[in-house]
């Protein structure tokens, strides 16, 4: 009688299992079918914002960057950057200037394309000119590289929102 009430517990414990670990993948499709579909919907509003959460220098060790509020803020008629700079500068810089990556201007050949992931291109000028490329994947998660004429190539990761102004 033992054996029978143990395998009857063992057989309803195999059973809720399965059901349980089906329910859970099918609750993380439905969740990746969001966030693909809450990406691309940014992404083809061209208007959204890059919050960046680590830095990693050209020649340096990464940088945590959580809560600290420095992001890129993409639209077709303007990009407004905000980012720390950590790294090696080519020109003179002003006293007294701050030599984070502040910069905001018209986007010149704003570009997204869209192959295992998002890409967007486009060219910055301020002070400086700025080239930047922001790789996305369907999940949100983003690098994004700033190359300037008069510093070195620099890089951030983070994810994409809505903007939050």
């Amino acid at each position: 009688m033992k054996i029978h009430t143990f395998l009857l517990t063992a057989l309803f414990c195999f059973i809720l299992g399965n059901v349980s670990a089906q329910e859970k993948a099918k609750k993380s499709q439905e969740t990746v079918e969001t966030d693909m579909g809450r990406v691309e919907s940014l992404l083809q509003s061209k208007n959204f914002e890059f919050k960046a959460s680590t830095v990693t220098p050209a020649n340096g060790t990464p940088k945590n960057l959580v809560g600290s509020g420095y992001s890129v803020i993409f639209s077709p008629e303007e990009v407004i950057s905000n980012l720390p700079f950590y790294g090696r500068a080519y020109s003179g810089m002003k006293l007294g200037k701050d030599k984070g990556l502040k910069f905001q201007g018209k986007p010149e050949n704003f570009s997204i394309e869209n192959a295992k992931g998002y890409q967007i291109s486009t060219t910055v000028n301020d002070d400086e000119v700025y080239e930047i490329v922001l790789s996305v994947s369907k999940s949100g998660y983003a690098t994004l590289t700033v190359t300037s004429n008069a510093r070195g190539t620099i890089n951030y990761q983070g994810e994409i929102a809505k903007v939050s102004r």
